[in-house]
């Protein structure tokens, strides 16, 4: 999101199996956080510097502790090395995790079948109008 816009998202299968849905949320942040370090150099080339962190909401408070504790431990040992992209962004503070309730998860909109109103919630919140209500 920029200014309260939704500017990129990606929905992509992941290269390899995960064996926990901390894993799985991990290895998609480390995709995320790929995106995100992207488009804020963009902006930077831009002349439109960013001064805050780039927030990264995932909704799996395992996978954000993972990701704060450069400790390797039982969890994270057979994690291959690049998906770790993601925890040496957190350290340099380039990148901000913050706890997303997955009701309130954004991505939701693109990435899973929802029930009407959740889906013409979520569609709200990104600032999504039918052409016919502005008429």
């Amino acid at each position: 999101m920029l200014n309260g816009a939704p500017i990129s998202w990606c929905s992509k299968k992941q290269p390899v199996v995960a064996l926990s849905s901390c894993e799985a949320e991990y290895i998609a942040g480390s995709f995320a956080t790929c995106q995100g370090v992207w488009i804020k150099e963009l902006m930077e080339e831009l002349k439109m510097p960013m001064e805050k962190p780039i927030q990264l909401k995932i909704d799996n408070i395992s996978a954000i502790n993972l990701a704060k504790n450069p400790v390797s431990h039982g969890r994270s040992k057979h994690i291959e090395v690049k998906f770790h992209f993601l925890r040496d962004m957190v350290n340099k503070e380039r990148i901000a995790l913050v706890y997303c309730k997955t009701e309130v998860q954004l991505a939701d909109l693109f990435t899973k079948p929802l029930k009407v109103d959740r889906f013409d919630s979520l569609k709200k919140s990104i600032g999504v109008v039918s052409l016919r209500h502005l008429t």
